[in-house]
C-alpha cells in the first residue's frame, strides 16, 4: 500500500510509538536516560555553531543540561505529537510550566485575563509575583464564552484558561475564547491537565499554549514532579528562552518515568473515566449530596460543551455535601480506607480532599451552604470504592 494512503493512527497507537526511535539506540525500545550537565564539542566551529543555534531560538542542538538532553527531547516530541503542536518545553513541575508561560509573554504594564476558578498556586503566582512586576490581572467568570472580548483592554496580552475549572469543574467555551483572542492578537494559554492529551487538544481549538502537570495523569504513579508546555510555532521561542533563562528544567529520571507512564495513558484514562462516571452518578443519588460537579454526567451544566469539544473525561470531580457539622465531616473523611486525603491527583490511587472554593473566587462569588469535596477516582475496583464512600456516609450520619 502507498504510504500516502495510510490512515492517521489513533491516539492509543501514537502514545505507544511517539517520542522514540529504537534504531537510534541499538534497538532499545525506550529512549535511554541521559544524566548530563556537560556536552563535549570537538571543535571551536562546532561549539560556536551550537551557540548560534541557541541564540537564534532554534534549540536544535544540545549545549547544557538545563536546556535539555535527548531524554528531554524524546518526551517533548511525544507530547507535542499528541497535542498537535510545534515544540514543547519541559519544566520541573506543572506550576513551573504555568509560570514560564505567563512570564514569557507578559511584562510591566501588560494586562492578563485569567479564569476566576483557576488552580490555587497559579492564582497565588499572579497575585504575589506578576502584580509585583507591574502586570495587571483581571479574573473572569468561567462561563463568559465569547463575551470575553468585553474585558479586553488595549494592553491585554494573555488570556489564561482551565477547563474544566479547578474545584468547581465549570467547562469553559475554549473555541469561542480562542477565536476572540486570535482576532485581537492576544496569546491564549490553557492548563489541560484534567483531560490529558488523550481527552482534549487545546491547540486544535485555537489555543497557543497547552500546559500539563505531567506529575498527574501523564506520569500516573504519584512519584515525580514535572511540567510541560506545548506551543504553536509563533510562541515557542519566547517560552523556551524564558524557561531556560529562569532555570525551569526537569530532571532526567523524572522525564524518563513520565515518558514511561505516557505509554499506558489511554488505557488508564478509560478506566478512570468509566469508574468516575459510575461513582459520580451514584453520588448524585445519595441523600447526603447536594450536587455533583462532573462534566461527563449528562445533567451537568457543562456537559453540552464537554461533549462537543472533549474526547474523554478523567477521574477527577467535585461534589457539595448537604450541610453537616465539623464532627460529621471529619468522621467521614478521617477513616476512609481507600479514598485517602492527599494533594495532587492523577495517580493510580483514589484521593479525597475538602475544598473551599469561596476563598478563591472574586469574579463570581461561590455560594454554597454545604461543604466541598474533591475526589480523584483511581484504578481500584469500583465496587470497593463505592463501599468505602458508603461507609463514610454512614459515619457522617452517625456522628
Amino acid at each position: 500500500m502507498d504510504s500516502a494512503t495510510v490512515k492517521p493512527h489513533n491516539v492509543d497507537t501514537r502514545v505507544v510509538h511517539s517520542g522514540r526511535n529504537p534504531a537510534e539506540f541499538h534497538g532499545v525500545v525506550n529512549p535511554p536516560v541521559y544524566h548530563a550537565s556537560t556536552f563535549i564539542f570537538e571543535s571551536v566551529e562546532e561549539l560556536l555553531e551550537t551557540r548560534r543555534d541557541r541564540a537564534s531560538g532554534a534549540y536544535e542542538g544540545f549545549t547544557y543540561g538545563r536546556e535539555g538532553t535527548p531524554t528531554t527531547r524524546a518526551f517533548e516530541d511525544a507530547i507535542t505529537e499528541l497535542e498537535g503542536g510545534y515544540r514543547a518545553v519541559v519544566t520541573s513541575c506543572g506550576l513551573g510550566a504555568i509560570a514560564a508561560s505567563l512570564l514569557a509573554y507578559l511584562g510591566n504594564g501588560d494586562h492578563l485575563l485569567i479564569v476566576d476558578s483557576l488552580y490555587g498556586p497559579a492564582r497565588a503566582f499572579c497575585e504575589e509575583t506578576l502584580r509585583k512586576f507591574g502586570v495587571g490581572v483581571t479574573y473572569f467568570d468561567p462561563n463568559i464564552g465569547a463575551d470575553i472580548e468585553t474585558l479586553f483592554q488595549p494592553n491585554t496580552r494573555v488570556v489564561y484558561l482551565e477547563s474544566p475549572c479547578s474545584l468547581t469543574f465549570e467547562v469553559v467555551d475554549v473555541p469561542a475564547i480562542a477565536r476572540a483572542c486570535r482576532a485581537r492578537g492576544i496569546i491564549s494559554v490553557m492548563d489541560n491537565t484534567w483531560a490529558s492529551p488523550v481527552g482534549f487538544h487545546p491547540l486544535r481549538h485555537g489555543v497557543d499554549v497547552s500546559i500539563h502537570a505531567a506529575t498527574k495523569y501523564i506520569s500516573g504513579h504519584s512519584d515525580l514532579m514535572l511540567g510541560i508546555a506545548v506551543c504553536t510555532e509563533e510562541v515557542f521561542i519566547p517560552l523556551k528562552k524564558t524557561a531556560s533563562g529562569a532555570g525551569y528544567c526537569g530532571g532526567p529520571d523524572d522525564i524518563y518515568m513520565a515518558l514511561r507512564g505516557l505509554r499506558t495513558l489511554p488505557v488508564r484514562m478509560e478506566r478512570h473515566q468509566r469508574s468516575a462516571t459510575r461513582i459520580a452518578q451514584w453520588l448524585s443519588e445519595r441523600p447526603e449530596v447536594e450536587r455533583v460537579m462532573y462534566p461527563a454526567l449528562p445533567g451537568d451544566p457543562g456537559h453540552a460543551i464537554w461533549k462537543r469539544d472533549f474526547e474523554a473525561a478523567s477521574g477527577l470531580f467535585g461534589l457539595v455535601l448537604k450541610p453537616c457539622s465539623d464532627a460529621q465531616f471529619a468522621a467521614m473523611l478521617d477513616n476512609m480506607s481507600l479514598f485517602k486525603m492527599g494533594y495532587s491527583w492523577g495517580g493510580y490511587e483514589s484521593l479525597a480532599v475538602p475544598t473551599y472554593p469561596g476563598t478563591l473566587r472574586t469574579a463570581r462569588p461561590w455560594i454554597s451552604e454545604g461543604r466541598g469535596l474533591r475526589l480523584h477516582v483511581g484504578l481500584e475496583h469500583c465496587d470497593d470504592l463505592i463501599d468505602d464512600l458508603e461507609r463514610g456516609f454512614a459515619r457522617l450520619m452517625a456522628a
